[in-house]
């Protein structure tokens, strides 16, 4: 199958050009500033978000049989202070892959997040819940999902997920990438008791969204995550602890210790039902993605 990836050089998007490759697809990875690297049967082109004509005449050119949609600005602050790319990246490019799609009679697999809830129900999410996301970030993403499923009515899968583990491909971008850079430059982050995330495996997350590429048998929204619920605290503990790094590097808080958080989301959980019984790929464990990490070296420039 040829499948046209964006977000390629991302934690997400590199792991999914990988799975497929292993599986034998084609790839025409789609990149932004930096090359992915890859092996196989691959291609990667250089493409801004923002040349949405370019885009198009690239699809034409190619004809892909899949459009996987990893790109986003995933930062809540970068939204924040960027609200004009944000809409271009997380709605306007979704909206455009998804009129393609259709055009083309391609599968659409479009990425988004748990943080389109506001974490105040007692019960993990069912995908069929009323979204309520409470910041920029998550509001993109909402109507990135309705944009989707407005303009590829027939075959998309926009397949929400939660904060990912693993190894990104330049050293920055995951939880313990970013925890084990600000411990070793001398500070002592400040992680959340209440809150609550479902941590998944970014390869665990590829393999799903490789299955949902090969079978068109299912469509719509979906939840995706690991088997665990941990707060923010627990994470860190974790990751130290797998690290021989001493667990008091990190402070526990609590969000009200700090009006700027006292509306962080508490509780972004998932109902994985019903994908989790129709798929091969089953949800991994906290300890099994602790295992696929690798300790940093400092940031490279």
């Amino acid at each position: 199958m040829k499948i046209l990836l964006t977000g390629a050089s991302g934690l997400l998007g590199n792991a999914y050009a990988e799975a497929a490759l292993r599986r034998g697809h084609s790839v025409i990875a789609l990149y932004n500033q930096h090359v992915p690297e890859l092996s196989g049967d691959v291609r990667a082109r250089q493409l801004d978000g923002l040349e949405l004509d370019r885009l198009t005449s690239l699809c034409l050119e190619e004809w892909p049989e899949a459009i996987v949609n990893c790109a986003a600005i995933s930062s809540p602050d970068q939204v924040l202070e960027q609200p004009d790319l944000a809409e271009k990246i997380n709605v306007a490019l979704p909206r455009k892959l998804a009129q393609i799609a259709t055009h083309l009679g391609a599968r659409l697999i479009h990425i988004s997040t748990d943080m389109v809830f506001d974490g105040q129900s007692s019960e993990p999410y069912r995908s069929t819940d009323m979204p309520m996301p409470t910041d920029l970030y998550g509001q993109t993403k909402l109507m990135a999902e309705r944009e989707v499923l407005e303009h590829n009515p027939e075959d998309p899968v926009v397949l929400r997920i939660p904060i990912l583990m693993g190894n990104s491909p330049r050293g920055r971008r995951s939880v313990h990438e970013k925890l084990l850079d600000a411990i070793r430059r001398g500070e002592r982050p400040k992680l959340f008791t209440d809150e609550i995330r479902q941590p998944a495996a970014a390869s665990n997350v590829a393999e799903v969204m490789l299955e949902l590429t090969e079978r068109r048998d299912l469509h719509g929204i979906f939840h995706w995550a690991g088997s665990e619920t941990l707060s923010r605290y627990e994470m860190g503990q974790r990751i130290l602890r797998h690290f021989g790094l001493p667990e008091d590097a990190i402070e526990a808080v609590c969000k009200q210790d700090d009006p700027a958080f006292a509306g962080r989301p508490s509780n972004l959980t998932f109902n994985l039902h019903p994908i989790v019984s129709k798929l091969k790929t089953q949800p991994v464990g906290f300890e099994e993605q602790l295992e696929e990490l690798t300790r940093i070296e400092p940031l490279r420039s």
